[in-house]
């Protein structure tokens, strides 16, 4: 693309190129170049409400409503962050370049004229971010203690806009108490889904999407609402199709330990949260890879993590064949031989509490690809 400017006043116009975006990623398995990596540091256990709670397995549940607003313990960041820095050391040396959000206190109070709030931590850079090809959207996310999030990630992305890359932020939501469904119960056996967040405003994590190519999937859950698919179907246009893919799990949140696209023709299915027939249409020609039940974790951060047991398949993809697994998980190590792909395991059990494994902790920048359509 070429753009005019004048050199002074009255001068003739010249061309110059646009340059190339530093940001380019079109699904989860091109070769991994560039990469966001949360951090620990100043994290907050995130403030008592609804969005939270009926989020939590219900044996850590207890344990978040009492330490709400307080710091994570030491101990606990410690052992987390041991494994990060691991996990950072294997990126580094299969050549991937990592950038680190800013460091950021997010025990601070804030409020809006309807609310008031502590903050959360920079953990999850996959929640609050989604990389379209060359372009950085930034999600309106429904947790109240994740609103000024997107703060700690910004001298980045000015950065990668000055060097050519989009950067577009979602209409920042209200998060007022019209958008809760305070009356919300968990879904027994048989009882039809219904959700934490109405759809009052869109509101929508980008960990509830995966991207292959033309093609990107979702489901709707406790954080994103029908509003907020559209949102983002409109404003990414004709170019992509979204597809919905149901679930079945009593506390959804977060596409990537229901459903991840591993390879062209390859997705990892948990059984459990989905129909495998009732899969959309054009996935019928793929093969549907059924993740085994999780190994149980072992020690206290397993027992007070975030995150169902199935985040066991949060996988991060660094090409079509290495893939980054936790190393508590024996039986998906061996299915990935199986299967053909080569697991590096690493691992990841603390990191947890502070909401996810893998794919949760990082944001693709720039893979190795162009757009293609794989059905």
């Amino acid at each position: 693309m070429n753009i005019h400017a004048p050199d002074q006043a009255g001068a003739p116009f010249k061309a110059y190129n646009k340059p190339q975006s530093p940001v380019s990623s079109y699904n989860e398995w091109d070769p991994l170049e560039e990469i966001i990596v949360g951090r620990l540091e100043g994290a907050t256990i995130p403030s008592d409400h609804i969005t939270v709670t009926y989020n939590l397995p219900q044996s850590a549940a207890k344990f978040y409503k009492l330490a709400a607003g307080w710091k994570y313990p030491k101990w606990m960041t410690r052992l987390a962050q041991k494994e990060l820095d691991g996990f950072i050391r294997v990126l580094e040396v299969e050549g991937i370049t990592v950038k680190r959000p800013d460091i950021v206190d997010f025990s601070r109070k804030y409020k809006t004229p309807w609310w008031s709030s502590r903050g959360f931590c920079v953990a999850c850079p996959r929640d609050g971010f989604i990389v379209i090809g060359e372009e950085i959207i930034e999600t309106p996310m429904c947790w109240r203690s994740r609103y000024f999030e997107g703060d700690a990630y910004r001298s980045l992305f000015k950065d990668y806009s000055i060097r050519g890359a989009g950067w577009t932020a979602a209409p920042r939501p209200t998060l007022k108490d019209e958008l809760y469904n305070y009356d919300y119960t968990i879904p027994g056996p048989g009882e039809p889904l219904r959700y934490t967040v109405t759809e009052y405003e869109p509101v929508f994590d980008a960990a509830d999407f995966v991207k292959c190519g033309r093609d990107l999937f979702y489901t709707l859950s406790n954080v994103t609402n029908k509003a907020g698919v559209e949102w983002l179907r409109q404003h990414i246009g004709a170019d992509y199709t979204l597809h919905e893919i149901e679930s079945r799990c009593r506390q959804p949140m977060h596409i990537d330990s229901s459903f991840m696209p591993l390879a062209p023709g390859k997705v990892l299915v948990n059984p459990v949260y989905i129909d495998v027939e009732r899969l959309p249409p054009i996935l019928k020609k793929w093969d549907v890879l059924i993740c085994p039940t999780p190994d149980p974790g072992v020690g206290i951060m397993s027992k007070i993590s975030m995150c169902s047991p199935w985040t066991s398949m949060n996988v991060l993809m660094l090409d079509e064949k290495k893939v980054v697994v936790d190393a508590s998980q024996p039986t998906l190590i061996k299915a990935f031989k199986d299967w053909g792909f080569t697991p590096i395991d690493i691992p990841f059990l603390a990191y947890g509490p502070f909401g996810g494994a893998f794919h949760c902790a990082t944001l693709d920048i720039r893979r190795k690809g162009t757009l293609q359509s794989y059905f």
